[in-house]
Parts: structure tokens; C-alpha cells; sequence
């Protein structure tokens, strides 16, 4: 046990070296502040990123915290890809919302989501990082946007990014959010979620209804925001990404791209380390 910022304490175990052979480095088990165990793991990244402009050291110190999309963790492909990248810019912590992978609990789809990336922020801390990037995708977006918006003490973040992040609660406007509105309120398709897609889903409705993305936007100034979607986002049209920017006019930079679908999937990895780059460039 060790005691984080601001007098909070995280707990976690570390698993023996037999158990995280192969695996990234660091794995550990945190506990949020409602008392939920989430799967996480530390990577220092490359010891070498010739930027022309930034020092080894210099990169030591910065670290991005990685929040997955609605059905992932971090043991998935996609998600120790997006990972590999950035890690060429600086450490990565990864870590499983809660109902997702190896972590406790049911997952609210982005409400309580807040506690697991504050715990996963706050490790970060501990760990010697001084400058803290968060990174989301979809489900993760919402929730780094909700995260910077409510300023956790400690957990502060130096720079935000959302990936294919929606602008606002129970959209149905697309095929796919229509199916994933039935995978979380109907019991069948809670059913799906668990033994389908490795997903526990909480039965219950929010109440309250968390803060929106929008409405968190306004509130994450001046900590340095960039939103990312692609044009062809299948889940949410890119009125999303442009509703986000315009709440923040002169803060926040948006990234349009071309051909671009949904989430990590899409993120391939020349736009990866150009994320990379701008994070930093800008965080702190």
C-alpha cells in the first residue's frame, strides 16, 4: 500500500514476476474510491525519442494514461497497440474499467468510470510522472473529458485527448448505438455483454445522469484539449466532435479525419504519434 496526493490512498497488489512474464511491465491491482478492484500496468516506455526538441529525460517524466472504449482492456490487441505507440513518446499506464477484463465490479458505461481512471491517474503520480496525459476512446473519451472536467484532487491531468468521443447521453441516432443501447438496458442483452464480449454491465439506470461530455468541455480550461473523430465514424456522426469543440471555442482543437472510422480500430498508428507529438508539445 502506498499513500497517493492530497492525503488519498491508492492500494494495489503487485502480482510476482511468474505472472507478469510476457506481459507489460508493472502490473498491479488498484482500488478506487468506491472500492472497486481495477486492473492496471506500467509501461516506461522507449528509453529514446529524437524529437529534435526534447530530451530523454525530459520524456521521463510524462506519462499517458490510456482509457479504452466500451468493451475492451487492456490485455486487447488493439488496446497494447495503441499503447506500443505512444510508449515511443513516454510512459503508458493501462488499466481495465471496472466490468471489463481482469477488474472488479459492473460497468456503468461511463459514470463511475471516473473513479477507475482517477485511481489509474494517481498511480501515475506515484510512480514519479510529473506531467499526465489522458487519452480516450469512445466510452474512454467521455470519460477523460468528464474526468479533467471534475478536476479529482490529485489526479489533475496536464493535457486531455478524446478519441471518437460522443457529445451527448442515449444517442440512438446510428445502427450501432441502437444495438448498444439493447447490449446495456435489456437483460438478454446484458447476457451478450458477459459471456459474448467479456463485459459485466450494471442492470442499473444512472441516477443521477452524469454531467455530459458537452457540458464538461467548458470546464477542462485551460489544461490543453484535442478531439479527435473521423469522418466516418459509424457510431457517432461528426456533429458529435464538432458539438465538443464549439463548447470550448479558442481551447480546444479538433482533429477531423479523413476516412477515419470508430475508436482504437481506426487509430492507426501514424495518427497515434502524431497524438503523441502534440502531447508533448503541450502537456505542462
Amino acid at each position: 500500500m502506498s499513500t497517493g496526493r492530497a492525503g488519498h490512498t491508492a492500494r494495489f497488489r503487485v502480482r510476482p514476476d511468474s505472472e507478469t512474464a510476457h506481459r507489460l511491465p508493472s502490473r498491479t491491482f488498484l482500488r478506487t474510491v468506491d472500492g472497486v478492484s481495477i486492473d492496471a500496468a506500467h509501461n516506461p516506455g522507449s528509453s529514446v525519442y529524437d524529437s529534435g526538441r526534447t530530451s530523454a529525460g525530459h520524456l521521463k517524466d510524462l506519462v499517458f494514461v490510456v482509457a479504452h472504449g466500451f468493451t475492451g482492456d487492456l490485455e486487447r490487441p488493439h488496446v497494447r497497440r495503441i499503447s506500443g505507440v505512444l510508449a515511443g513518446h513516454g510512459a503508458v499506464v493501462t488499466f481495465s474499467f471496472r466490468g471489463h477484463g481482469a477488474s472488479g465490479g459492473r460497468s456503468t458505461v461511463g459514470d463511475r468510470e471516473v473513479h477507475d481512471l482517477a485511481a489509474a491517474v494517481r498511480w501515475a503520480r506515484e510512480l514519479g510522472h510529473s506531467r499526465v496525459v489522458t487519452v480516450g476512446f469512445s466510452m474512454g473519451g467521455s470519460v477523460v473529458l468528464r474526468h479533467a472536467a471534475q478536476h479529482p484532487e490529485g489526479t489533475e491531468p496536464d493535457a486531455v485527448v478524446a478519441v471518437s468521443a460522443p457529445a451527448r447521453w442515449y444517442y440512438r441516432g446510428t445502427a450501432p448505438m441502437r444495438r448498444l443501447h439493447w447490449l446495456v438496458t435489456r437483460p438478454a442483452g446484458r447476457l451478450v455483454g458477459r459471456y459474448g464480449l467479456r463485459t459485466r454491465i450494471h442492470h442499473r439506470d444512472w441516477d443521477p445522469v452524469p454531467l455530459s461530455p458537452v457540458e464538461s468541455v467548458p470546464l477542462i480550461a485551460p489544461t490543453p484539449l484535442l478531439i479527435v473523430h473521423g469522418d466516418r465514424d459509424g457510431y457517432f456522426p461528426v456533429d458529435h466532435p464538432r458539438m465538443l469543440a464549439n463548447a470550448a471555442p479558442g481551447h480546444a482543437e479538433l482533429w477531423l479525419e479523413p476516412g477515419m472510422g470508430h475508436a482504437e480500430h481506426a487509430s492507426d498508428d501514424a495518427l497515434m504519434a502524431r497524438i503523441g507529438a502534440w502531447a508533448v508539445s503541450r502537456a505542462g
